[in-house]
Formats: structure tokens, sequence, C-alpha cells
């Protein structure tokens, strides 16, 4: 059974709504950041850099979280994409890692990243339900996950993104998204 390593707080939760949106068993390993299981030698056998989350699939190790979702997509989604669609999903998990996260939750930089990620953010999520269209996808698990976190964490005043505001509202109503994030 494929492993989940995470904290009570971490990352690992985005994982695990993916894992609950593609009804994929797993074990959630639960370290105690706090008490520093995660620096201890039998995790960072699994992770050397000794964050979270880290998944083991078999014989098979990984960690960081937009790798994690791409890798799971990859072994166990259910729709066959062409390569280029399969290139915009990596494209937004991509955009949620390394623009959108950062963007928002440095604060040096928020106010000046925040209306350049989410105006058009706003303008997609305006025209269409999800971010390539109609269906939802590991796209919407990867920035849907951040964008959930701006209210509960940080509290921004997202009015000025409707669209956005409509688009967590219909994310945290997911089931899987209540077994995971939602807890």
């Amino acid at each position: 059974m494929l492993k989940l390593y995470g904290g009570a707080f971490s990352r690992a939760s985005i994982v695990k709504w993916y894992l609950e949106e593609l009804e994929i068993p797993y074990e959630f390993v639960t370290l105690d950041m706090q008490a520093g299981e995660h620096r201890q030698p039998e995790y960072l056998a699994i992770n050397p850099i000794g964050k979270v989350p880290a998944i083991v699939d078999g014989d098979f190790r990984l960690w960081e979280s937009g790798a994690i979702l791409l890798y799971l997509f990859d072994k166990y989604g259910k729709t066959s994409v062409s390569v280029e669609e399969h290139a915009l999903l990596y494209q937004w998990v991509v955009f949620a890692n390394a623009s959108l996260g950062p963007g928002i939750f440095t604060e040096a930089s928020r106010e000046r990243e925040m209306p350049r990620l989410l105006t058009p953010l706003n303008e997609i999520l305006g025209r269409q339900p999800f971010l390539l269209g109609n269906e939802f996808t590991i796209a919407d698990v990867a920035v849907g996950s951040i964008l959930s976190y701006i209210p509960v964490m940080l509290k921004l005043d997202l009015s000025a993104y409707p669209a956005i505001l409509n688009y967590i509202q219909q994310m945290s109503e997911r089931p899987a998204f209540q077994k995971s994030i939602g807890k």
C-alpha cells in the first residue's frame, strides 16, 4: 500500500486530496515535526532533505508535493491525455508550486505579485469552472489547494476576485477535499 508521510499541517494534505480524488488506498504516516521525526535516519532514508511530504509506493520513494502529484497522475490518473494536455497539466502544477505559492505566501512580494497572479486566474475561472475547462483535473488540486489556504491562513481580502472566491468554494465542497484539506 502506498504510504504518504507528512506533518499535521503540511503540504501532505494536497497529496491526500489527490489520493482521495483518485480513490487510491494509502496509509498516512504522521510525523511529529515538533519532535524532529522528519530529521531522523528512518525518514531521511526516504527524503534526505528531511521535508514533507514524501511517498513510498512499493520500492519507489518520492518527495516534493508537485512531483508526487505528477507521479500519481501519470501512474494512477483515470484519463488518457494528449502530450499537449499533459504539458498543460504539468504547467499548472509547476505554476502552483513555483509561482502562485511563493507569490502569495511571501509577504515581501505579495502586494506586487497578488494582482499579477490572481487577475488572470480570476479571468480564466470567470469563463470556465475549472482551470482546463469543464473537467476537474490535477491542475485544480495543485492551484485550488494554494488558493484555498489564502482565506484560512492569510485572511486576505479576495473580494476583487469573485471567480476565485467561487472557485475556492467549489473546491472546498468536493468530498475528497473535505477528507483531506477540509479536516
